[in-house]
């Protein structure tokens, strides 16, 4: 049965709906894939699909079934790799962006059945995958205590304030990952800590051993 123009924009726009929403929550995190990305990813998977499953159809081929709809289609998966290895960065011993890959590699998948006009499937795949990463995150950092996690901190422009904190949080044990700068004003900076902490560690000594650092101006845990 022919695939009518309202039936492709349908398709189409669900695609769009179903990967911008994951989209959103990478975006959320600051991301290097996000909101337009995971768009995109599911547009072109959904487009891929229709293509795979209507434009080689027997009767466009005099009615001989010599065509394999999921030749087209399995191109996305293999594609998807190298997209999704783009997100991927290695920070001295610490590998970011696995869960961004993952979940491109998941909007390829929800693009594919919502061309295919899968479309329950494609919905409850994605709510699922929104909860996985709006709550489960959650529920991951209060069952496993050592997890990483990131703290802010506001500090003056001077020499030598990052080793005077990290030399600080050498002292509870504490393994930076990854540190992130942003300029928020003249003379003040933002950094962003990602930290493995350890089971037993008291928050609030750690804030208190922050704050004594000369040039420190906040501390918070980020959220």
């Amino acid at each position: 049965m022919p695939l009518t123009d309202l039936e492709l924009v349908a398709r189409l726009v669900l695609a769009l709906v179903l990967g911008g929403l994951i989209g959103l929550e990478r975006e959320s995190h600051g991301r290097p894939a996000g909101f337009r990305t995971h768009i995109l990813v599911s547009l072109g998977s959904s487009l891929i699909m229709i293509l795979s499953i209507y434009a080689f159809s027997p009767t466009r081929l005099s009615g001989v079934l010599d065509y394999d709809p999921g030749r087209l289609a399995a191109q996305i998966v293999s594609g998807i790799g190298f997209l999704g290895a783009g997100t991927i960065m290695r920070e001295g011993p610490t590998v970011r962006g696995l869960t961004t890959a993952a979940s491109l590699w998941v909007v390829a998948a929800i693009g594919m059945a919502a061309g295919a006009g899968v479309y329950f499937p494609a919905v409850m795949t994605t709510l699922l995958v929104m909860i996985t990463l709006f709550f489960l995150s959650k529920l991951e950092r209060r069952l496993l205590p050592t997890k990483r996690q990131v703290i802010v901190i506001e500090i003056s422009d001077e020499p030598g304030q990052l080793g005077a904190i990290a030399s600080a949080l050498g002292q509870l044990d504490i393994q930076i990952r990854g540190v992130e700068f942003e300029q928020k004003s003249q003379g003040h900076t933002l950094l962003e800590l990602s930290m493995d902490f350890p089971p037993k560690l008291d928050k609030l000594r750690l804030i208190e051993m922050i704050q004594g650092v000369n040039g420190v101006l906040s501390v918070s845990y980020k959220s």
